[in-house]
């Protein structure tokens, strides 16, 4: 129950994997969680992805649900996700919150998928392993979006939160990010990429989200169609 919460999944990432913030969101808010394409449960269309793709995709679902607009919260590459959606669908976007994520890739390709391809081992991974040709197109998707140079156009409240020995989006861009978001706040954390989804890690993380969340909760404003 309450205000709607839209939780965007990273690459490769299907939402029975971000359990301990998806559960923990959903303690105050309505959460609306769904696969990207080429994850999960979604469908797996043949390649070229785009992150503006995948942004549209998550739209519809909103649209669909009559949820709109929402608070809308990003992982990794569902961060860049968030910041497409905010850009191109502002109408959608209450507060938007990024979490470890950038507005373009930081140079590291070989290191992420040095990272998913130990990921993707079976005793690593739940149920929905993603399709070696849709982890290619989405990791495609994620290395050739870059929101830099619009980054000031964000008018929703955003909420920054990043580990400070990220080693795969560098903590530099969530600092470009807080510079050219005007009002936003940014929170750096102990850790690495994965704050947001061990359940060891993610009490912090949880924390502060909720709290940003709330502050946005109190006007309810009315739905959005078309």
């Amino acid at each position: 129950e309450g205000a709607p919460v839209l939780l965007i999944p990273g690459m490769g990432l299907a939402i029975s994997e971000m359990r301990p913030l998806r559960q923990g969101l959903a303690r105050g808010f309505l959460v609306v969680a769904a696969d990207n394409r080429g994850s999960g449960r979604s469908p797996t269309p043949p390649g070229p992805y785009s992150v503006e793709q995948m942004a549209a995709d998550q739209a519809r679902v909103l649209l669909r649900l009559g949820l709109a607009p929402a608070h809308v919260v990003g992982v990794s590459m569902g961060g860049r996700i968030a910041l497409s959606l905010a850009l191109e669908h502002p109408g959608l976007v209450r507060r938007l919150v990024l979490i470890s994520t950038g507005p373009r890739a930081s140079g590291r390709g070989l290191l992420i998928r040095a990272g998913m391809a130990v990921s993707r081992l079976p005793l690593l991974r739940g149920r929905e392993r993603q399709p070696w040709a849709a982890h290619k197109a989405q990791f495609a998707a994620s290395r050739s979006f870059d929101c830099s140079a619009r980054l000031g156009e964000i008018r929703s409240p955003t909420l920054i939160v990043h580990g400070r020995s990220d080693h795969i989006a560098s903590p530099v861009l969530a600092r470009e990010m807080h510079q050219r978001i005007a009002g936003s706040q940014l929170l750096l954390l102990p850790g690495g990429h994965l704050i947001a989804l061990g359940p060891w890690r993610v009490a912090p993380v949880l924390a502060a989200v909720t709290e940003f969340l709330r502050e946005g909760s109190d006007a309810q404003p009315g739905p959005i169609s078309g």
